[in-house]
């Protein structure tokens, strides 16, 4: 007899991550479906769980579920994701003493980036300056690796971006947009010091994927329970702010093209 329990895989991030997904597993069995979750420390350890049928349904980042979807040759299923990660961008941060009227004058300037498999604040920022006219050969790069294997989730490395601008040990600096604006609201940002140089288009991250070979009942079951959290519910809202989020919304891929072009373009993030 087949398992009933729907089984999750999530990347550990944060501490917060096991309260949250023990907040979820409740939710679910108030509803009568049986769920449970296995962690992990890095989501190219969640992408082969999912790929070999160790986990249901994988709670991936965007360069995941694209990396997923190409190794299932666009057969996977993307579920759902949260609100708060359609329409997301990356801020191209200056200090206001540095003299820049176009993007290329960044040129011979530094640059400080997030860790290497963050799409916000260092994959995605990077393509579209090149999309620009920005030869990245003559930017001087100030990356900061942390956390790697998590995806950029901890914000530990654009807070390093956020600090190495204001400092003055770079000159500009990416970050998402997430993060820019959470920073920007608990007054973290120095207006005399720090200005928004530049948007990039939007793209977004984040999705619940799961293996074409899914039981339909398990798929259709998720989205239902997902889908039946409200943000009135003071019970529903600890785990949705916890989450960051005010509802789930369903899946969506064309907002993943950037993504993809991106993975293709850039040497070493493929």
């Amino acid at each position: 007899m087949a398992d009933p329990t729907i089984l999750i895989g999530a990347v550990a991030y944060d501490p917060k991550v096991v309260t949250i997904w023990e907040g979820m597993r409740e939710h679910f069995q108030e509803h009568g479906v049986s769920l449970d979750f296995a962690l992990f420390s890095s989501y190219e350890r969640l992408i082969e769980a999912l790929l070999h049928g160790h986990v249901d349904i994988a709670w991936n980042s965007g360069i995941s579920h694209v990396r997923v979807k190409r190794r299932t040759e666009g057969k996977a299923i993307g579920i759902a994701m949260r609100d708060r990660d359609r329409d997301v961008c990356s801020k191209i941060l200056i200090r206001r003493e540095v003299v820049v009227r176009k993007l290329t004058d960044l040129h011979g300037k530094v640059l400080a980036v997030g860790t290497r498999d963050s799409a916000q604040s260092r994959i995605l920022p990077l393509y579209y300056l090149k999309q620009a006219g920005v030869d990245l050969n003559q930017v001087k790069i100030l990356a900061f690796d942390s956390d790697v294997g998590k995806h950029g989730d901890t914000g530990a490395s654009e807070l390093a971006v956020l600090a190495a601008v204001h400092e003055g040990r770079a000159h500009a600096g990416a970050v998402g947009s997430l993060v820019f604006q959470a920073e920007q609201a608990a007054g973290h940002v120095d207006p005399r010091i720090v200005d928004v140089l530049w948007t990039t288009p939007t793209f977004d991250l984040r999705m619940f994927d799961a293996m074409p070979t899914l039981a339909a009942d398990k798929v259709e079951a998720f989205k239902r329970i997902l889908s039946e959290m409200a943000y009135a519910n003071p019970k529903h809202r600890r785990l949705l702010d916890m989450e960051g989020l005010r509802r789930w919304v369903p899946g969506r891929e064309q907002s993943y093209a950037p993504v993809r072009a991106a993975l293709d373009d850039l040497p070493g993030f493929g």
